[in-house]
């Protein structure tokens, strides 16, 4: 890690604070380690998949029991469950304008004549979850003025638990000028007390400052980076703009959501609505879809049951893709995968059809003779020595799974770029420091326990040499014990001062692998934390 810049302590020292309070809060639905930054609720260790009626009934009189049962079937007759698809989310407009005379929120009797609890019950039975709305203010954020949470969290998180609600979206209107962090913190506590497990989605729009992203990770399971999505290229497009350049803050129980899909709404185009699901999955978002499934058309649900592609969004490693070029609207967007794949979408934001390549050793991915690239929407595949290139229509998407072909030959090298790895929290990918490989270097915290992981794969099982690429700009050494698939093979490994963080070495181990994928770590032993790890490379024996 550079030499301890005010900021890089600040942060440390108030994720450490993050942590404790989240230790000593309410009851838990899990046993908390004290380091644990994140809402370890067990829930959404993959971003959320389903429905909300917003963008396909509004506040209107269609929104119902009977629509919401209706979605509920579709789902399961039309496939969307199989492919992963679970949650069905009422959004605004389901309660009535006033609470009851015990404080209670109350159902519509006109929408719901049944109460939501037997809505929850039905979508239960058909092995789905249900979704329900608040606004952490003192309205929700229709005009007619439905009630909200604030200072009402515990008794409104104890009615949705009780009716059997499985995901809670809080809106941001009406909040009378409260810190935005003591209003979702509230719910966060009160949704954990209850002792049921429910998604917790803060729908705050990324407004307050200190960003939501910024204090996101201890409070919910996702959160709201922008505005809310309309249905035309222009919003889309503006949304994932906003969203990519926050990857760092996404992964496996934290998500970065940039609102609901549009797919099928009718306001783009079929080349542009697969542009929205591949830049939704490659960014690693919540797949939302917000058209009426009762009347879109088939090319809609291929679309939205691509499994290609929602497996990429699915992905357990839970990576938001970086960008590794953007040059006049033609974007390279490069998402690292649990098995050593890379999901790679090649992206024309342009008026006009326009080629846009990149390489295997541009996305960290250099080292074998060859590639095969899978097109995850024509189903084609092919082989490339390394180039990745595509002529992308205008506002198209070309969205590539690279994997490497036939394994590493005995005795090749394959090159794992820092920016591939895992890193645990407050671990960051900087590139301030000259004479790194590919695009960027592991920043690890200043912290015993402090880790960078590199997923690689073996053609066969036998004996490998590790050299880590590194720089230490300290006198001090920076020992680390190594672990290959959970066990430690070597143990305080010292990695010496390079005399500048700019001056770069190396420290050789060697070790075993299992044929297939394998997982090495580095853990920092000592409060400075890991040196600056630029990548892994892996011989073959």
């Amino acid at each position: 890690m550079s030499a301890s810049p005010l900021l890089r302590k600040l942060a440390t020292a108030a994720a450490a604070v993050l942590a404790l309070s989240a230790v000593s809060s309410a009851t838990a639905w899990l046993s908390v380690p004290e380091e644990a930054l994140a809402l370890e609720n067990g829930l959404a260790r993959t971003p959320p998949m389903g429905f909300n009626n917003w963008n396909t009934t509004g506040c209107r009189a269609e929104f119902n029991e009977a629509m919401v049962k209706g979605i509920a079937d579709i789902f399961v007759n039309k496939g969307l469950k199989d492919v992963g698809y679970q949650y069905v989310n009422l959004d605004d407009c389901w309660a009535l304008p006033s609470r009851n005379s015990k404080g209670d929120l109350q159902p519509d009797p006109k929408r719901f004549p049944n109460g939501i609890k037997a809505v929850a019950d039905y979508v239960h039975s058909k092995g789905l979850k249900i979704g329900i709305y608040t606004s952490a203010g003192t309205k929700t954020c229709n005009t007619a003025g439905f009630p909200g949470g604030l200072n009402h969290e515990q008794q409104d998180a104890n009615l949705f638990a009780s009716w059997g609600i499985d995901y809670l979206k809080y809106d941001n209107c009406n909040n009378q000028g409260v810190d935005a962090q003591k209003r979702y913190k509230a719910m966060r506590d009160a949704l954990k007390a209850t002792g049921r497990p429910i998604v917790y989605s803060i729908c705050e729009w990324g407004k307050s400052d200190p960003k939501i992203w910024t204090w996101g990770e201890p409070v919910g399971n996702l959160w709201r980076t922008t505005g809310d999505i309309s249905d035309n290229w222009s919003s889309m497009i503006g949304k994932a703009k906003a969203n990519r350049v926050l990857s760092q803050y996404a992964g496996p129980g934290h998500w970065n959501d940039p609102d609901m899909l549009e797919v099928g709404n009718g306001g783009m185009t079929p080349t542009e609505y697969r542009t929205h699901f591949s830049l939704w999955a490659v960014m690693a978002a919540p797949l939302l879809i917000g058209s009426d499934l009762r009347k879109v058309n088939d090319d809609t649900f291929k679309i939205l049951e691509n499994k290609d592609v929602i497996d990429v969004d699915q992905d357990k490693l839970g990576k938001q893709a970086t960008i590794t070029s953007n040059s006049g609207g033609l974007v390279v967007y490069n998402k690292v995968l649990a098995n050593g794949d890379h999901a790679v979408a090649l992206s024309n934001e342009t008026g006009a059809t326009a080629t846009i390549s990149t390489t295997a050793s541009a996305i960290g991915m250099g080292g074998s003779a060859s590639y095969t690239l899978k097109d995850l929407w024509t189903k084609s595949s092919k082989n490339t020595t390394g180039a990745i290139s595509a002529s992308v229509p205008s506002h198209g998407t070309v969205l590539y799974r690279v994997s490497k072909s036939g394994g590493t030959p005995p005795g090749d090298t394959v090159r794992y770029e820092a920016e591939s790895a895992t890193l645990s929290t407050g671990g960051t990918i900087d590139s301030n420091h000259v004479g790194f490989s590919g695009t960027g270097f592991a920043n690890g915290t200043n912290a015993a326990g402090s880790y960078v992981e590199w997923t690689v794969n073996a053609a066969a099982a036998g004996q490998a040499t590790l050299d880590f690429g590194y720089a230490n700009g300290t006198v001090t050494a920076r020992p680390v014990d190594i672990s290959v698939n959970g066990t430690v093979v070597a143990s305080g490994v010292t990695f010496p001062g390079t005399g500048a963080w700019t001056t770069w070495s190396k420290i050789s181990r060697t070790a075993n692998l299992a044929a297939g994928s394998n997982t090495i770590r580095i853990t920092a032993t000592t409060a400075d934390g890991p040196a600056n790890l630029d990548y892994l490379d892996v011989t073959t024996a």
